[in-house]
């Protein structure tokens, strides 16, 4: 049995999110499918993590395991782009070692969330628009409180069936390009809807609803009643996964 890493690209408008679930349409459905026709056999393809509905991703992984004949992986990267939906891309096939796991393995992960002030009537599906000058420098100090947490339970989709919220937060920082503001966020795991209701929350206070201390309260609360609304679904994307440098098994 051998293992291969799968790396896609979609935009998230038309899927309930990466995960299958039943009587909607995912991400992960449409793979399984377009691999399973292609590959003639019955394909089972496992991400990297589950991204929510609307949620695009420039950037997601996935393996899946093949035992049959061998196949060109440059051919079948075409033939996939040539049946999958035009929302859904694939960049790359490659066999990694067999231990190696798409959710598992991984060592981190990227969001970015793009803000904008301006109307735009080509970005708008792309972009969340707010109709106020966020406070950049108030709400990158609350990023650095982020940073020294790791129980992120006020950010948490209410229910989820997790066995621990906790994750540690590499970076978070907000940064302005003319009429734009892009929060960037990686950390070892993620948990359902926290990136949004991060994002949310900072821009409560970026609006002047918010202070460091409040900030502070929300977080070791643990109650995700206190923290603000998740930002729309529609401008966050899943930008980068990283792997240990050896998972790879080259060509023979």
């Amino acid at each position: 049995m051998k293992r291969f890493f799968i790396t896609l690209a979609y935009n998230g408008k038309n899927y309930v999110g990466w995960q299958l679930q039943p009587n909607v349409m995912s991400v992960q459905q449409k793979m399984q499918e377009a691999l399973s026709t292609l590959l003639r056999k019955p394909i089972g393809i496992v991400g990297a993590g589950r991204t929510d509905a609307g949620v695009h991703a420039k950037i997601m992984v996935a393996h899946f395991d093949w035992e049959g004949d061998p196949f060109n992986a440059k051919n079948l990267i075409v033939k996939l782009n040539g049946f999958l939906p035009k929302d859904i891309a694939v960049t790359d096939i490659y066999q990694v070692k067999p231990d190696i796991h798409a959710r598992f393995s991984a060592i981190s992960r990227t969001y970015r969330y793009y803000v904008t002030t301006q109307k735009d009537p080509f970005l708008y599906e792309l972009k969340h628009r707010v109709f106020f000058v966020p406070d950049i420098s108030l709400m990158n100090k609350l990023c650095e409180i982020l940073k020294e947490y790791e129980d992120f339970t006020s950010f948490s989709k209410l229910h989820s069936n997790v066995k621990t919220n906790n994750c540690r937060i590499e970076e978070a920082f907000w940064e302005k390009t003319e009429n734009d503001y892009v929060f960037t966020i990686t950390a070892n795991r993620f948990l359902r809807n926290m990136v949004r209701a991060i994002v949310g929350t900072l821009l409560e206070a970026g609006r002047g609803r918010l202070d460091e201390e409040g900030f502070r309260r929300i977080i070791e609360a643990k109650n995700r009643n206190l923290a603000g609304t998740s930002a729309p679904a529609h401008a966050l994307f899943l930008e980068n996964i990283i792997y240990p440098l050896d998972i790879r098994l080259e060509e023979k």
